[in-house]
């Protein structure tokens, strides 16, 4: 968010509905992404989303973009592998700000 208090490309982020889907799977990525025998680890890979969304993996990659460079996305990569997870701090100092400007 910008220090003036423009909350625009956060909103625009949460304009979409997969976008706001995948933000609400991985809040609770256990129930939304059971797999057997793998431990939890740095985040959801994302081919898992990509599965549960039912879009192409180019189209989820975009989504997963817009959403990390908005702030509400941590990526982890290891080896071939991205993993992501929600950044919980920056999600509630949007909530908090857009709380307190609106």
């Amino acid at each position: 968010m910008s220090k003036d208090g423009v909350v625009l490309p956060e909103c625009k982020a949460l304009a979409n509905e997969t976008r706001l889907r995948i933000l609400e799977w991985l809040k609770d990525p256990a129930a939304h992404f059971p797999v057997a025998g793998e431990p939890a680890g740095p985040g959801v890979c994302v081919g898992l989303i990509q599965r549960k969304a039912g879009t192409s993996a180019s189209t989820v990659s975009a989504h997963l973009a817009i959403l990390q460079r908005a702030g509400f996305l941590l990526a982890t990569r290891q080896g071939q592998w991205t993993y992501y997870r929600r950044d919980e701090d920056r999600i509630r100092a949007f909530t908090e700000r857009l709380h307190r400007d609106l």
